[in-house]
């Protein structure tokens, strides 16, 4: 298993693709196969059968989209951010923007 610098919950914007530009919020991680899907990111229409608890019908969701292709926000600027690793005083290891020094 990979260890990925972005998580679930964080403020990402797309590199690349269809949707280059555009920023949402991490909803799921999918490590075993390194994509994320992030929340109005990717959509794709899908036509689902109708059961007895769902009509069925063209239904738009969120499809997982490759975490080389994303990138952090930073809070401070609001642009795109690598993502670095220091300890603080109780050893603790924190995640902080590289661009701002800030922390995550």
């Amino acid at each position: 298993m990979v260890k990925y610098k972005i998580r679930k919950g964080d403020q990402v914007i797309v590199l690349t693709g269809k949707d280059k530009g555009k920023t949402g919020e991490i909803t799921r991680m999918i490590p075993a196969t390194g994509r994320a899907v992030v929340h109005g990111i990717n959509l794709v229409k899908r036509h689902t059968r109708q059961t007895q608890t769902e009509e069925g019908g063209i239904k738009t969701k969120e499809a997982p989209i490759h975490i080389s292709n994303l990138a952090l926000i930073d809070q401070k600027s609001g642009k795109a951010t690598r993502v670095g690793y220091k300890f603080d005083k109780d050893g603790t290891r924190i995640r902080f923007a590289k661009s701002s020094g800030e922390v995550i």
